[in-house]
């Protein structure tokens, strides 16, 4: 975090930087409204693959409470983490001018001045007069025949630990482990240099670090309970964020209701959920991360988006090729897609489980057969996922896919087969970008919905401990200019574009890049959606 703040102080001093500033319409004594968002590079073929680079996303506020991605610049500088230093500045073949639009601003003040907040809304308060339902004891967590252990780091924020339930007396183990434990998000514009964005964040800033202190009131509401967080710092301090976690109870709607159609007696029954919940800002996204446990034995993992756009320069009339919208005037926000992974350490009844994947099929006997005589017959087919190469499975809608983490030596005493727990997931995107991009290369747990490996300790995150950084093999096209040789001449501004069909080449010349080296993944169980997966 501290790296992030530096790289927007060498930003605004550095001479090639105000030089791209003034082109842009920003005179050099308003360097301090020149804002960055600095992105971790994953690999540029100009300066090898041993060195840390941050690309500074620039932006510029006319006022200290102006949102910055109204006003995007067009020009990207690259830090070199290791020398403190802009090393090169990426400048598009057309430049795109600085917008001149008013300020849509989501300060307090600003809304009041474009009429205030809305006044048709009573108050819904939470009160629970005789406390908390859940005990708390350091950060071990007791509710509802529930129990389970709340970690934090600084990479996956909220792990659960020793999660175990009460049944009539025995205490039977579900899960060792549960973790957010990467995520990433890819940008869908070809050209240079978007291609380069794609932030994991977790894995390069860290969900941890970038948490939020909450507030009572709107951040959580209710009788809240709360945890704090511990860090140390670069140069060896220690950063303490005062409830980084908030634990508290909420209503769930209805449990169970049945009415008898004969003498209309009705049984109904409220619901309730316990939700562990932290919120990271990572740039311009807030995501408001939530474990929920169930009274049915659910566990869900909640993942929510705010915030705001990450956005472009463009020219008003410019066409955005399909790659992204124009949210404001001259303002481009790209494609893009938000992908989690969630971890799974199993020990449903104890160790030694194995996982089937579950498809609802219809029997495979003909209409009028003896076995099918109706043609109404199906059930539910459950494959045996032997090896690590087979257990790399997708969803597949048509069958109303799931995945079951099933203890074999362990018995239900109706149905006779093995307990298990179900993941279930009906939001499983693929990813987008195609096979030998960057960011296919660096995230290969998106490669699948779901990856199932042996336990192993090298393997807690899936995209490994260090971000792997490879070379990427282009025929995409870009224009570059070191600081040593800034091109500074400014270009006519974009003329009105044609849409060009998918595949076409970016302006700027061809690279020859070299060959991509040999990548590997190891992960534990995991599944990769922008939905909210739960087991």
């Amino acid at each position: 975090m501290e790296e992030l703040q530096l790289v927007e102080h060498v930003v605004r001093k550095d001479p090639k930087v105000i030089e791209q500033c003034v082109i842009s319409g920003i005179a050099p004594e308003d360097m301090h409204k020149v804002y960055c968002d600095p992105w971790t590079i994953g690999y540029d073929e100009r300066f090898g693959s041993s060195v840390r680079l941050q690309q500074a996303l620039m932006y510029y506020r006319p006022d200290v409470d102006n949102c910055q991605y109204q006003y995007p610049l067009d020009f990207c500088p690259i830090y070199d983490a290791d020398r403190g230093e802009i090393i090169a500045i990426d400048i598009p073949n057309v430049r795109r001018p600085l917008s001149k639009a008013p300020p849509m601003d989501y300060h307090p003040a600003a809304i009041e001045k474009r009429g205030g907040y809305r006044t048709d809304l009573k108050p819904i308060n939470i009160t629970q007069p005789d406390g908390v339902s859940f005990k708390a004891t350091g950060r071990e967590i007791e509710w509802q025949n529930w129990k389970f252990h709340v970690g934090f780091n600084y990479r996956e924020g909220i792990v659960l630990n020793n999660i175990t339930i009460n049944d009539k007396g025995t205490v039977r183990p579900i899960f060792y482990r549960l973790s957010l434990a990467e995520m990433v998000v890819p940008y869908g514009n070809p050209e240079h240099p978007h291609h380069r964005k794609h932030a994991l964040d977790q894995g390069e800033y860290g969900a941890g670090y970038m948490t939020n202190s909450l507030s009572l009131g709107c951040d959580c509401k209710g009788a809240i309970h709360y945890l704090d967080a511990h860090f140390p710092t670069r140069t060896g301090g220690l950063r303490t964020i005062k409830n980084a976690i908030c634990i508290h109870e909420e209503d769930a709607g209805i449990l169970f209701k049945h009415t008898d159609f004969r003498d209309e007696s009705v049984i109904v029954t409220r619901a309730r959920k316990l939700v562990i919940q932290h919120i990271f800002t990572a740039a311009n996204y807030e995501y408001i991360v939530a474990w929920i446990f169930h009274q049915d034995g659910t566990i869900q993992l909640e993942v929510k988006l705010t915030g705001i756009l990450n956005t472009y320069a463009m020219d008003p009339d410019e066409d955005t090729l399909g790659w992204g919208t124009q949210v404001y005037p001259g303002v481009n926000a790209h494609n893009h897609q938000h992908l989690f992974c969630l971890r799974i350490d199993a020990n449903v009844d104890g160790p030694n489980n194995t996982v089937f994947v579950s498809d609802a099929v219809p029997s495979d006997a003909p209409v009028g057969s003896p076995e099918n005589p109706y043609g109404n017959a199906f059930y539910n087919r459950r494959t045996k996922l032997a090896t690590a190469a087979a257990a790399a499975t997708d969803y597949n809608g048509a069958t109303s896919r799931t995945w079951e983490i099933a203890n074999t030596n362990k018995l239900n005493p109706f149905s006779g087969k093995p307990v298990s727990y179900k993941l279930v997931s009906r939001e499983v995107p693929r990813l987008l970008p195609k096979e030998g991009s960057l960011v296919w290369k660096r995230a290969p747990f998106t490669r699948h919905a779901v990856h199932v490996t042996p336990c192993m300790s090298a393997s807690v995150v899936p995209p490994g401990l260090q971000i792997l950084v490879p070379r990427l093999t282009c025929t995409q096209t870009r224009t570059t200019s070191s600081t040593r040789q800034a091109n500074t001449s400014p270009k006519p501004r974009a003329p009105p574009r044609s849409a060009s069909p998918p595949g076409s080449p970016s302006r700027a010349q061809t690279q020859t890049p070299a060959p991509p080296p040999q990548t590997t993944s190891a992960s534990k169980t995991q599944t990769s959606s922008s939905g909210t997966p739960s087991a």
